[in-house]
């Protein structure tokens, strides 16, 4: 039997054909200067600061101890 010769295999024959696209890389969330916040970020912000002034939140170790109470196999 002939091995075919390797120059005669197309390899890009299964290649598939996508057309070219160039996707938005733009985030509004985020800008180039720290400054500059988007208007959505400053409130969740204010809110997530207002909800620590009203004691809303829960400590970092009290939240551990109510997921080692709900969760006992996680160490």
């Amino acid at each position: 039997m002939n091995k075919p010769n390797k120059d005669s295999i197309d390899k890009k024959q299964d290649a598939v054909q996508e057309p070219e696209t160039i996707y938005g890389t733009e985030n509004n969330l985020i800008s180039n200067n720290p400054e500059e916040l988007h208007i959505i970020l400053q409130k969740l912000i204010a809110q997530g600061i207002q909800d620590s002034i009203d004691g809303k939140g829960i400590s970092h170790e009290e939240m551990m101890r109510r997921v080692k109470l709900r969760y006992p196999f996680l160490k």
